[in-house]
């Protein structure tokens, strides 16, 4: 990855093409599962989201070896795809960029206050 890529973040764009790609050989109930795995993984991310790339590629192997044995995306993920997303995150109650954010500007408020 060059410099360019990095800073525009075509790198990521084409990985997400390749996502896609992959994502639409899959059945319809493991999509739906990516959908959902997506819209919950990414306020966990850091503040480019290339953190979460090797974990978006894993997860999406992991749905493809399931899918390819035979398996619904209950027995692989269970039915609490939230709860699978915040282990993947790191652990329960992870904070997400928000909660961190939040936690800067109470420290530098604090520190300007002199407490």
């Amino acid at each position: 990855m060059n410099f360019w890529e990095k800073i525009t973040g075509s790198d990521m764009t084409k990985e997400f093409k390749a996502f896609d790609s992959r994502v639409k050989n899959l059945p319809a109930d493991y999509q739906a599962a990516w959908k959902e795995i997506n819209s919950n993984i990414w306020p966990h991310s850091d503040f480019t989201g290339r953190n979460l790339m090797p974990i978006l590629d894993g997860v999406l192997g992991l749905l493809e070896e399931t899918a390819a044995d035979g398996q619904s995306v209950q027995e692989v993920l269970g039915e609490d795809i939230k709860g699978f997303c915040l282990a993947l995150a790191g652990e329960e109650g992870a904070m997400s960029y928000r909660d961190k954010w939040r936690k800067q500007l109470n420290n530098n408020i604090a520190k300007k206050l002199g407490k």
